[in-house]
């Protein structure tokens, strides 16, 4: 007898398969759904989804305990694709089953590595209770996240997403172990696929501060990690990360280098590309206009920030800093050591002597006018201690007194 199938079996197969195709475009097992009831029969209960997609739920899932239907044609339904049957169609699941109906869909999900969503319930020993509809499972505390979780109390009472790692039946008892760092590390790759196509040197690209070091910074670009020089933070020298940024804090960087992937055994760090960042390359240059802003003759104040033998660095605004020559320091002169007049991280004032923009170098001396203050406190010192009970005696006398502790 007629089938009422197309004789040729081959062009059916091709025609289902592409309607799948197209349909698998947009919507696919594991997917989170809303459409449309349309009909109702006595089994299923037909959804539409949209475009040309269909799919069914049994009735049985839309009665309440009575058997009366809690849904109406026209109602709009919010639903998991369980799985695609023989004709094409979407299977839906519009809540969670119980008792065996439960368990069939939770070994479905594990068949077919689709997500679980579940409640954290309690912290026990080396994990965390979660139900799953009204099933029992446990996951380890490694499982949980995809960094080391130090307080798993903190996920109790959160509803989040699982994948079944291990499902073992026992007559009515079931066996549920869950991994919530299996979704992580599967988002992670996907989003680090999505990088990829835009990681090259010169790209500017939103991360997140993840961890703080002495030396820098590591951000997550979206799945992939870069590394964040505390000398690619700021134009300013000798800046601590732990001072400018903060872990979850949003930044903006420039990628400066991307190295292959150096494979260092199974840590899925050493599998990852070496991504070198900038923060610094997105800030205005302090040396661009340097001779308008600080030309030759200008007075400014600036701190110390080094020291050494032939002078003292003076920062003069971030990352922009100039030379003092310790015979400009003001001193009395004969100094070894630039140390021996002013103190790392004094405030001092400063004129001008050069700029030179090609070679980023910048010539100080100290101010005159605080080194005649500084000259005539000497002298005033000097008077002080110099002075007699009975007077300080005639103007001859002191500089006769200054020959002589001279050595003249």
């Amino acid at each position: 007898m007629p089938s009422g199938r197309p004789r040729d079996d081959e062009d059916d197969f091709a025609t289902l398969l592409a309607q799948f195709e197209r349909r698998s475009d947009d919507v696919k097992v594991g997917d989170k759904v809303t459409g449309t009831i349309v009909s109702i029969g006595d089994e299923v209960a037909f959804v539409d989804l949209g475009g040309k997609s269909e799919g069914t739920v049994d009735r049985a899932e839309i009665v309440d305990d009575d058997g009366a239907l809690t849904v109406a044609v026209g109602d709009e339904v919010e639903a998991l694709v369980a799985a695609v049957d023989d004709a094409g169609n979407f299977v839906l699941r519009v809540r969670p089953g119980r008792g065996e109906a439960l368990r069939s869909e939770l070994r479905l999900a594990w068949e077919q590595r689709l997500p679980v969503e579940g409640m954290v319930a309690a912290v026990v020993k080396g994990g965390v209770e979660v139900m799953v509809g009204g099933q029992r499972a446990f996951c380890p505390v490694s499982q949980l996240a995809q960094r080391y979780v130090e307080d798993p109390a903190e996920f109790v009472g959160r509803r989040l997403a699982f994948r079944i790692h291990r499902f073992e039946e026992s007559g009515r008892r079931t066996n549920i172990v869950l991994s919530r760092r299996q979704l992580l590390e599967e988002e992670a790759r996907r989003r680090a696929d999505e990088v990829r196509e835009r990681l090259k040197v010169g790209a500017v690209l939103e991360g997140t501060v993840t961890s703080l070091t002495s030396y820098g910074a590591f951000v997550d670009l979206g799945g992939l990690e870069g590394l964040l020089h505390a000398s690619e933070m700021s134009y300013q020298r000798g800046i601590d990360p732990r001072e400018v940024l903060s872990e979850g804090q949003q930044v903006t960087v420039q990628v400066t280098a991307v190295e292959p992937a150096k494979r260092t055994g199974k840590s899925e760090r050493g599998k990852s590309e070496r991504i070198s960042l900038s923060m610094r390359a997105l800030q205005r240059d302090p040396w661009d206009d340097v001779e308008r802003r600080f030309g030759a003759g200008t007075e400014a104040k600036g701190r110390v920030t080094r020291l050494e033998p032939y002078g003292a660095f003076v920062e003069l605004e971030p990352g922009l800093e100039g030379l003092v020559h310790v015979s400009r320091l003001g001193g009395k002169g004969g100094e070894r050591h630039a140390r021996e007049v002013v103190q790392l991280g004094q405030t001092v004032k400063v004129r001008v002597v050069e700029v030179d923009p090609e070679k980023r170098r910048i010539s100080l001396a100290r101010d005159a006018d605080e080194r005649s203050d500084e000259e005539r406190r000497e002298v005033a010192d000097y008077l002080q201690a110099s002075a007699q009970p009975a007077g300080l005696g005639s103007l001859g006398d002191f500089f006769k007194k200054g020959r002589e502790d001279r050595g003249e």
